[in-house]
């Protein structure tokens, strides 16, 4: 079959299969793809590769450069997929098989975040088939309603949050959120960091302190001035460390090692040094330490401040949305030029929250199925097959997709093998999957449904 040309490539699939090709007929089709995630949506062509092969729909995306395309109008759609992935270093995907996910590593002042389904400007996550990978808009892009339900620009962002294992350095922003929606799976804590196993979360603010004030206004009023007395000398701090980043030809932007920030502290007056500590701590005593485990659940109210602490490793999943004010830092902020402190405090919530359990949604002899979480747009469950268990846990067909990462220890999920802290995307539409445990201990799963 010739080269096609498309505006929806999912249309022009379902129109090429409903003519119920053979299982060496092969499908070449190329289309405009907007880049929606770059500033102005930049179209560039892709080039999707599609086959029936025992039943399935194979496939596979990259981008259709001029040599490629000229080559494939000269000789039509390959008569192998499996070779022309292998030849040009494509992935060979399945349509009704479990995508692997492949992360991106995004560096941040505080550590790392690793994404795992990040579509943004900053970085694309991928997904491989185990040899070659493709970013993950592409894939999503050539059947958006066979895979994940028409949701292809709203894919809900799974992560891992892994910050530095030393206080300050470690520490995120103390920020809110007014439309994000997030919660954290606590899956390790530094021992370096934290010697008894029990790190913390910085949530919300100590009830004591607010119960000192006649009314929540006035709270509000002296937290707001303790953050902007911190503020005055956090800048004249990053002030002083943008001219040794000059110096020394380092964009003042750029995420620099801890190592690197403590040799540049280590010429910043002692006396400044005592100001921030003194100020520092005058700001965070009106804030509230949580105390966090392994297998802690945290779930994060809408206009809750909270800010991670050093060296507690995080699952992360929220909603695909980039709003956030940051009240304070305790470094400088690469991302923005300002805090959001004034506003942030205005509409700030004073209730503490506090962990709870998670609800039993199903178990049996091999197996307990828990609610993480149920927002209005999406819900985390928590599925833990016992040790030297033969149990299967059937996934439910939603007819939406499904994000699926392993916490700890091996499964298998369908005919592939998920390995700890590795992450999979269920098709909307999709052949009946089973997992299985493949370890010698527990193991836990995180799924994670649209609404």
């Amino acid at each position: 079959m010739a080269l096609l040309t498309s505006d929806n490539p999912e249309q022009a699939i379902q129109d090429w299969l409903a003519s119920q090709p053979a299982d060496s007929d092969v499908l070449s089709l190329c289309y405009g793809f907007p880049q929606y995630y770059l500033d102005g949506e930049p179209v560039i062509r892709l080039l999707a590769i599609c086959q029936c092969s025992g039943g399935q729909l194979v496939f596979t995306v990259g981008e259709a450069s001029d040599h490629l395309c000229a080559e494939l109008e000269g000789s039509g759609s390959p008569t192998s997929l499996e070779q022309f992935c292998a030849d040009h270093g494509w992935p060979l995907l399945s349509a009704g098989q479990p995508l692997r996910l492949r992360p991106v590593a995004i560096p941040k002042p505080w550590g790392q975040e690793i994404w795992y389904t990040g579509i943004e400007e900053r970085g694309l996550s991928l997904v491989t088939d185990g040899v070659s990978s493709v970013p993950l808009p592409w894939v999503l892009s050539v059947m958006p309603d066979r895979l994940v339900a028409g949701h292809g620009r709203r894919i809900n962002l799974l992560k891992i949050l892994d910050p530095l294992p030393e206080e300050v350095f470690g520490d995120l922003y103390f920020e809110l959120h007014e439309e994000k929606r997030e919660v954290y799976v606590v899956t390790h804590v530094d021992k370096q960091a934290w010697q008894d196993g029990v790190g913390s979360i910085r949530f919300g603010f100590d009830e004591k302190v607010v119960a000192g004030y006649e009314t929540e206004q006035a709270f509000r009023k002296d937290y707001l001035l303790a953050v902007r007395k911190y503020e005055s000398v956090r800048r004249e701090i990053d002030a002083l460390l943008d001219q040794y980043r000059l110096a020394e030809d380092v964009d003042l932007n750029a995420p620099v090692s801890a190592i690197q920030l403590k040799a540049w502290l280590a010429r910043v007056p002692e006396a400044l040094q005592s100001r921030e500590l003194e100020l520092r701590k005058a700001m965070n005593r009106f804030t509230s330490l949580l105390p966090l485990r392994v297998g802690d659940v945290v779930k994060v109210p809408l206009r809750t401040p909270h800010a991670l602490q050093h060296g507690v490793r995080t699952v992360e999943f929220q909603t695909p949305v980039y709003e956030r004010q940051i009240l304070s830092f305790a470094q400088k902020v690469l991302t923005q030029s300002h805090w959001d402190s004034e506003k942030g405090v205005e509409i700030m919530s004073l209730e503490r929250p506090v962990l709870s359990g998670l609800p039993v949604l199903a178990e049996s002899s091999g197996y307990r199925l828990e609610e993480v979480v149920s927002f209005d747009d999406f819900r985390v469950e928590r599925l833990t097959i016992q040790a030297r268990s033969d149990a299967e846990f059937s996934l439910p067909d939603t007819g939406n997709y499904a994000l699926l990462m392993s916490v700890e220890g091996e499964v298998q999920v369908g005919e592939q093998l998920l390995g700890a802290e590795e992450a999979m995307l269920i098709p909307a539409r999709r052949n009946d999957l089973t997992l299985n445990s493949q370890s010698s201990g527990d193991i836990t799963i995180l799924i994670a449904w649209p609404v």
